[in-house]
């Protein structure tokens, strides 16, 4: 794996300031600022939303950091991240979003717009079920100082922070709570705690009223919230799901009629020469198709640091999108660069659910996905692991040849066609 920038001056970091033998021996360490900004600008080497952006050092001795004030971190054997709950189903209510000139629902193209289209759909007000519902708190603001314990592989370790630099994505407040919001546009595995529990320790000493810290993800159309809370809130570890909904702004539900006849009538294509996809998740192959829709072009490097992707899953899902038709890469300045095809582009110009059956049509295009789908309509449940794998060996796949690599790609042939009948009309 190709270090990054963070991977090589973080370890020169290390050296100097010997922080792994200080770990070891004490349990963690603080580091300043200043000390940062000598190798690089300590905001850019401090910036890690996901597990996956750590640097290898961090993740080879699993070690992680939290701000302590605006010019002092801490450094220690901690895990500072929470995964997403996987469930089978979560619950789905689809709204009536108001007619407003200034916010199209097809078009949301950032966090910020996000929660004014959650909060004018009344998708918040539905969510903590309150009626009176006013934005109130938001931005960047200093976190006071507060004290907390976290997990460290040996035993609880306590942290003091001192006005360190926090951010709101959102805060309203209703008759009988105050929540405050996390927002992303993109699909992650996991989140850093930190981005609830600085704001949350911040006002839940400031106001009489109970503090619900909420995470909203929003991508494709959907908006889905999560509610946590801290069953102790001096503990940064304490944090628990409540709550989660996902709300659909638009029906972008297709009948199976509609279905049926795509597969009578979308002509397959030949299989590209390109690696056949290895992206068990499809909604984050449209979700990165959305980013680059959003940024235009955009480097690998970049998107790995950024969306929650280590680099072979950037690999993976880029070229799923260009096995689609749908995704583009070339080098410029020394780095590949990811963008859109003409296809792409105006895929993006239909509503959300034209859009949907696009990305259908699409998949259906290709005869391992259409074989799949129509074996699970003829026997009423779904293929065998087995069944899929033959399919895919008549199929003619580029470069796929060993039983070992024809199963591992199998996955990413579940995880499409249920991401299709997921579309479905219940």
């Amino acid at each position: 794996m190709n270090k990054t920038k963070n991977d090589k001056y973080w370890e020169q970091l290390f050296e100097k300031h010997k922080i792994l033998e200080k770990v070891l021996a004490t349990g963690s360490v603080s580091i300043l600022a200043k000390e940062i900004n000598e190798v690089r600008e300590a905001r850019l080497m401090t910036k890690f939303d996901h597990r996956s952006q750590l640097p290898k050092i961090f993740a080879d001795n699993n070690l992680s950091i939290l701000p302590t004030s605006r010019s002092s971190y801490i450094i220690g054997n901690f895990d500072t991240f929470c995964d997403f709950d996987v469930k089978d189903s979560v619950e789905v209510v689809k709204v009536d979003v108001p007619f407003l000139e200034s916010l199209n629902y097809e078009d949301i193209t950032s966090e910020a717009i996000a929660l004014n289209g959650a909060f004018s759909a009344k998708i918040l007000h539905d969510f903590i079920e309150e009626d009176d519902l006013s934005p109130t708190v938001s931005g960047r603001m200093s976190s006071s100082s507060f004290y907390f314990s976290i997990n460290s592989r040996k035993a609880l370790i306590k942290v003091e922070v001192n006005n360190s630099q926090i951010e709101i994505d959102g805060g309203y407040e209703g008759s009988r709570s105050l929540i405050l919001i996390e927002a992303k546009n993109y699909i992650s595995n996991d989140f850093l705690i930190r981005q609830l529990y600085y704001p949350y320790k911040l006002w839940v000493n400031k106001v009489k009223k109970k503090v619900r810290p909420i995470f909203l993800t929003y991508t494709n159309g959907v908006f889905h919230l999560r509610e946590y809370t801290f069953d102790n809130a001096n503990h940064y570890n304490s944090l628990r799901l409540i709550k989660e909904r996902k709300y659909i702004a638009q029906d972008h539900s297709i009948n199976i009629e509609a279905v049926e006849q795509i597969l009578k009538t979308q002509k397959t294509v030949r299989e590209p020469q390109i690696p056949f996809p290895q992206a068990d998740s499809f909604e984050r192959v449209i979700n990165l198709c959305e980013l680059l829709n959003q940024r235009g072009i955009l480097p690998k490097e970049k998107i790995t640091q950024n969306y929650d992707f280590d680099s072979r899953q950037t690999d993976y899902y880029s070229n799923a999108g260009k096995y689609l038709g749908l995704i583009e890469s070339k080098k410029v300045d020394g780095q590949i660069v990811c963008f859109l095809t003409n296809k792409g582009r105006k895929l993006f110009t239909f509503s959300i659910a034209n859009r949907q059956v696009e990305f259908l049509k699409l998949i259906l295009s290709h005869a391992v996905f259409k074989k799949t789908l129509l074996a699970y309509f003829d026997k009423g449940v779904a293929p065998s692991r087995a069944e899929i794998i033959e399919i895919m060996k008549k199929s003619k796949l580029h470069q796929v040849r060993s039983d070992s690599t024809y199963y591992r790609r199998s996955s990413t042939v579940v995880s499409w066609v249920n991401w299709i009948l997921s579309q479905l009309d219940e």
